[in-house]
């Protein structure tokens, strides 16, 4: 049984841009808030997995232990996690088939002190028979986790990165912490943690051709703010939503993150399970908040006239159309990341690049070996090369500005990575965040352009 509360509703309308792009309408958006008194409390996605996990009711702002099903530390973040494990005392994790430990950060290593940290690793990961391990090369952490079926619905997934909440794509309770609750998984499998308040996002309407998920996304950070869901988990509902690919609902939940938010899930459905149906691991059990969910907030959004959106330095929540920063001059271009690496985006470069030829540098970083392989043998690649571009070994590269793309003072990159702030891919330069299709427009022209106009 769930605790018992009343909610008291307050309507309240608050001044947002809902997606009318090209018109530019500023619009009322309608929000509710709901302050919680003494009723039965209807679950949200976020409350029925920690409640499964922890084997206890868990309410918003309840404080639970839950068990871990799955834990991720990239050997950026592993470093720091094994020593603190080491620190405390722990001899052995607790199960060494549920932890995964890829190598994406600065892979392959960038100078003797990486390659050091990077073979401290590799012997811990021997020592504790840890079975998931994925070394350089084989791709960035949330993509592997996803291509190979641990990131699954109803499963509570913690990886030490931000950008954990990418699992949330599958109907997963994922979120990202620091290597010292990390090092307490892989001792123990467990994680103090209060549980979230939830938020629902809707968004109707289909998107236009040459406009894309990315640019969904930024748009409702725009309106959301990059502190307006601090430690909420944000649920997405709506047309616009389960018409997305998994791929595109990886970059939704990926940048979930940049509104503050502990978590972004997308109810799985058929779509997911034909995902799942030849990579998850396991069993699983899809969750689903019940019919009348009790909410903090709720926006409504419709992308019907949604343009591309670019988010201008140096915040990510700091976003305007296409129109306003179109002929901005840029020196790079990156296409990669967890955000927009997978097939899909390089699929859509390549559309746009075939026959054509880049004006300024522009790096591509596959997301995984296996994106890699599959564009090599459709002819993505060869495209690609063809028209100019770089193409970088599956990874991290330039998005955190370790190697492969770093820029310097005075350098302007448009890139479709997840940040944008001052120092992010060097310690000097500025960074526009856009879609792959915005990008390689970009890349051809040589400054920031619409993408539509090849569609």
């Amino acid at each position: 049984m769930f605790n018992h509360y009343l909610y008291l509703c307050i309507f309240f309308i608050t001044e947002n841009h809902c997606l009318h792009g090209n018109n530019a309408v500023t619009s009322p958006c309608k929000s509710l808030c709901i302050f919680r008194l003494n009723k039965q409390a209807m679950p949200t996605i976020s409350e029925k997995i920690l409640t499964r996990a922890s084997g206890r009711p868990a309410n918003a702002d309840d404080f639970v232990t839950a068990e871990v099903d799955y834990a991720m530390a990239h050997n950026g973040t592993s470093v720091l996690a094994v020593r603190a494990f080491k620190e405390m005392g722990a001899k052995k994790v607790w199960d060494p088939e549920r932890i995964i430990i890829p190598f994406d950060h600065i892979a392959p290593a960038n100078n003797e002190t990486s390659a050091k940290l990077q073979r401290s690793i590799r012997q811990w990961v021997k020592e504790q028979g840890i079975t998931n391990f994925f070394d350089v090369g084989c791709g960035i952490c949330h993509q592997i986790l996803s291509e190979n079926g641990f990131a699954l619905p109803g499963k509570l997934v913690i990886g030490a990165d931000s950008h954990s909440c990418t699992y949330g794509a599958f109907g997963a309770f994922a979120t990202g912490v620091g290597a010292t609750d990390m090092a307490e998984i892989f001792a123990t499998g467990k994680l103090w943690l209060r549980v979230p308040r939830s938020i629902r996002v809707t968004v109707e309407g289909k998107l236009a051709k040459g406009v894309s998920a990315k640019d969904m996304t930024l748009h409702i950070i725009k309106n959301i703010g990059s502190d307006g869901a601090n430690y909420r988990a944000i649920e997405y509902y709506g047309e616009a939503v389960s018409s997305l690919s998994i791929s595109e609902r990886m970059t939704l939940c990926n940048m979930a993150i940049e509104m503050g938010a502990k978590a972004g899930i997308v109810p799985p459905d058929e779509k997911t399970f034909e995902y799942l149906r030849y990579v998850a691991r396991e069993k699983y059990s899809p969750v689903y908040a019940d019919e009348d969910a009790q909410y903090c907030e709720e926006y409504d959004f419709d992308a019907g006239d949604l343009e591309p959106q670019i988010a201008k330095p140096h915040e990510v929540d700091n976003v305007a159309g296409i129109g306003e920063v179109a002929g901005t001059p840029i020196d790079q271009v990156f296409i990669g990341s967890c955000t927009n690496g997978r097939y899909e985006d390089l699929e859509a470069v390549a559309g746009i690049l075939k026959g054509k030829k880049v004006r300024v540098r522009t790096i591509v970083l596959p997301a995984s070996h296996s994106i890699l392989v599959r564009a090599t043998e459709s002819g993505i690649i060869a495209t690609l090369l063809k028209a100019g571009v770089i193409i970088a070994p599956p990874g991290c590269g330039p998005c955190l500005g370790a190697h492969m793309g770093v820029i310097c003072e005075g350098e302007t990159c448009l890139s479709t990575s997840n940040r944008n702030f001052k120092g992010r891919m060097g310690t000097g330069g500025e960074i526009y965040l856009s879609s792959p299709e915005t990008a390689a427009a970009s890349a051809i022209h040589g400054k920031i352009a619409d993408p539509r106009e090849f569609f």
